[in-house]
């Protein structure tokens, strides 16, 4: 606090950017021989149970695995947190966030988290999702994951779990969410922690998803936060 009992306003280094600090932060219309917006549609399950019209989201996470190289080596998670501001109808993600946090191998928790909303908060920032390793798993969504997800779904519903899982040579990264209404509600009562399963829902559909409203943007710059040094 200074003198007057204020709190003092918390600044953070910009550790990294991509793919360069002199790209503008969106291009609406791409000049000619530009790098195109491309939709994750290869991945898509078509058969989405999900009823709420999604905004779409526009991501670009180039560097992501660099930063997680020690702790993958290591066999170990790395976490990350995704904020966006929001223009005309759509999501453009411009800021992740590695915060603190203890790993193993198949998990990885954030501490500190104040810092986190700082970040969002001087950068009036949407969360619109979080991205984590398997170092050595494969590519799916754990019930621990499921949790964390519902954690941010249930305040932005755009926001996505990007799951990147190096050594799954079938599938190596997932953008995911829970089925909405039947995985939201499912997640919403259970009162279990750790690792457990989950009841399916009763009418055939899965507890949680491909994202269909995910575009990688590649004129789009991304500021990392790392606060783990």
């Amino acid at each position: 606090m200074n003198k007057l009992g204020f709190m003092e306003p918390n600044f953070f280094k910009v550790t990294h950017s991509y793919p360069s600090s002199i790209i503008s932060c969106i291009h609406n219309a791409p000049p000619h021989g530009a790098a195109e917006v491309s939709r994750i549609t290869s991945l898509v399950n078509e058969s989405t149970t999900s009823t709420r019209v999604l905004k779409d989201v526009h991501l670009l996470l180039d560097g992501f695995l660099d930063l997680a190289e020690d702790n993958t080596s290591k066999d170990l998670e790395t976490c990350g947190v995704l904020g966006a501001f929001l223009k005309e109808g759509t999501y453009y993600v411009t800021t992740l966030i590695i915060p603190k946090q203890d790993s193993t191998s198949s998990t990885c928790q954030a501490f500190n988290e104040e810092e986190i909303f700082a970040i969002q908060n001087e950068q009036s920032l949407f969360p619109v999702g979080w991205i984590h390793t398997h170092p050595s798993q494969s590519c799916f969504m754990s019930s621990v994951d499921l949790h964390t997800q519902y954690s941010y779904q249930v305040m932005v519903p755009e926001a996505v779990a990007i799951v990147m899982a190096p050594t799954d040579t079938s599938r190596s990264y997932g953008y995911f969410r829970l089925s909405d209404p039947d995985g939201m509600k499912i997640v919403r009562e259970c009162q279990e922690t750790g690792f457990h399963t989950h009841s399916e829902p009763l009418n055939g559909a899965s507890i949680y998803e491909d994202c269909s409203n995910i575009y990688l943007n590649p004129n789009l710059r991304l500021e990392i936060f790392d606060l783990r040094h």
